[in-house]
């Protein structure tokens, strides 16, 4: 065992987090933890993984729900495709693997939404396989451990990141080992000033005795995202409300929201954010709306970009029917999983006790 996952181990047995998917029985909890955890902190994760384990406790009942009970139980998580994939993924085990999530690599990378970091994390973590893993964090902690000057978002820092995660892999301890770094990256090798005096490792990391561990690791610069303006319509009738689901591929795929669009204009809304609700929404929908009263306005960002939505109470002038609407009582929203902005948007509408 090399000097690293030897002071590594002693360090993680002595000082390891206590986290609900840990030494659970069951390979299915540490496929879901990590599934969710990609993108997402720990400390968010937590509250989630209990509410998914207690509505959806094995595979078959995953597979058995249907999209929108998962993705209701997934809301406020962010990053919708993960649960549809695990839905996905849950069928088909049920289908070709007999219930049991299998043990062959191939096979768990066949899977949908299980990728390489995933399929080394389950490998080792679940099965106690000899597989390399490489999130967020172990990019972080080898980058600063053999100071690597190749960006680690890059071709070539991927090849050389993965090639250190392999070299270093302590036979018979690799699920101990992996969950070691995820926990010294969590824990000491933060991103911003780094815990260095009190890591197991500090002696033997380079970028430590060359002063750059804040400057690693080293990241392609990025474009500043873009910024949007959007319309959205509260359409009401009496006590119900007029929702549209997004198609299933895609951001917020599956998800419920107000009719909506995107105000293309230097300006933004504020020329007049009323008309733009009537003009955008007619142009997108085949029905003529009429605004009527302001809500707050909701501002989000995603990973890509951000965005400004201006919600407005609105009532039909003309109607008609069409796919993908459905008009939902207003105590009713909650049953219908959103994103962040419509979920604001409804909590706005719900404490009005709307009824027209």
């Amino acid at each position: 065992m090399s000097r690293l996952s030897s002071r590594l181990l002693t360090w993680y047995h002595k000082n390891k987090r206590t986290l609900p998917w840990r030494d659970h029985p069951d390979p299915y909890a540490v496929w879901v933890s990590e599934i969710m955890l990609q993108q997402t902190r720990v400390e968010t994760v937590i509250p989630y993984f209990k509410r998914w384990m207690s509505v959806f406790p094995t595979i078959k009942k995953l597979a058995m729900a249907s999209e929108q009970e998962v993705l209701n139980i997934w809301e406020g998580l962010g990053y919708y495709s993960r649960a549809r994939n695990l839905h996905k993924a849950a069928k088909i085990v049920i289908d070709k693997h007999h219930g049991k999530l299998p043990h062959d690599v191939d096979d768990l990378r066949a899977l949908p939404g299980i990728g390489r970091y995933t399929v080394g994390a389950i490998a080792s973590m679940a099965f106690g396989m000899d597989e390399p893993s490489l999130d967020g964090n172990l990019r972080r902690v080898y980058s600063r451990l053999f100071d690597v000057t190749e960006p680690a978002d890059s071709s070539g820092g991927e090849i050389i990141l993965w090639e250190l995660a392999a070299k270093y892999l302590p036979n018979g301890q690799a699920g101990d080992y992996n969950q070691a770094l995820m926990d010294l990256g969590a824990m000491i090798c933060v991103p911003r000033n780094p815990h260095c005096l009190i890591c197991p490792l500090m002696r033997i990391c380079k970028a430590r005795q060359a002063g750059t561990q804040e400057e690693r690791p080293v990241l392609k610069p990025k474009k500043r995202p873009p910024h949007f303006f959007q319309v959205a319509a509260v359409i009401v009738k009496g006590d119900r409300l007029l929702l549209a689901k997004r198609p299933s591929r895609g951001l917020l795929g599956g998800m419920w929201e107000f009719p909506n669009g995107r105000v293309v204009s230097k300006t933004g809304v504020e020329i007049s954010p009323a008309k733009e609700v009537e003009r955008v929404l007619s142009n997108s929908y085949p029905f003529k709306l009429r605004s009527k009263e302001a809500l707050s306005i909701v501002q989000h960002t995603y990973t890509h970009f951000s965005v400004t939505v201006y919600p407005f109470i609105c009532i039909l002038v003309t109607d008609s029917k069409i796919k993908g609407l459905r008009w939902v009582r207003i105590e009713e929203l909650d049953k219908f999983p959103m994103g962040r902005i419509d979920r604001q948007i409804a909590r706005q509408v719900q404490s009005m006790g709307l009824n027209n």
